[in-house]
């Protein structure tokens, strides 16, 4: 372009004014205040980022602890009792097929963490990740609707089964406690 330079002004080719070096500053000006309209929006999106870093390990030691430990208690202690203790014929019936299902449902469950894991480890140790609404949101329908399903007809069934009997509940308490206990160091030597 044949810019002609005239008393501090730059001119076009055609005469018209065009930009100066005043108005470099003035947009550099604003630019830098769109720099800092962004930045007003940072102390938000950290303790955004805080909070799922934090929810992030909630979950992964719920996941990882809580309830793959829960799941094989129910399927290594609670169920074989509550089966062993049931009457034969409709009752065991009963009892076998809840147990079958819910089985099945903690493989599900499981399956659908695994799935999920990776990106929410990430997020735990404070790295980018996306992790999608509608997977989680199936992985909290389906363990509500599994908990609800052993609220409402297992565990009760359990309760009225083992209660015939306080040896086997005994029995079932006694083998958790063991389970859960902490065996003490020397005991390894």
């Amino acid at each position: 372009m044949n810019a002609a330079i005239t008393h501090g002004s730059e001119f076009d080719h055609d005469g018209a004014t065009a930009h100066t070096p005043v108005d470099t500053f003035s947009d550099c000006h604003a630019g830098i205040l769109a720099g800092l309209r962004n930045f007003s929006t940072l102390p938000p999106l950290v303790d955004a980022a805080r909070r799922a870093r934090e929810v992030a390990v909630e979950v992964v030691k719920t996941m990882d602890n809580a309830v793959t430990e829960h799941h094989k208690e129910e399927e290594e202690e609670l169920f074989p009792v509550v089966l062993r203790s049931s009457t034969p014929g409709e009752e065991h019936d009963r009892v076998q097929s809840l147990v079958w299902r819910l089985t099945d449902e903690h493989r599900e469950i499981e399956d659908l963490w695994q799935r999920l894991r990776p990106d929410v480890h990430r997020i735990a140790n404070g790295k980018a990740a996306e992790v999608r609404q509608e997977m989680v949101d199936l992985l909290v329908t389906a363990y509500r609707q599994h908990a609800q399903t052993e609220e409402r007809f297992f565990l009760p069934l359990a309760q009225q089964i083992l209660g015939r009997n306080g040896n086997h509940m005994a029995a079932l308490g006694l083998s958790l406690h063991l389970r859960q206990a902490k065996v003490p160091f020397s005991y390894y030597v």
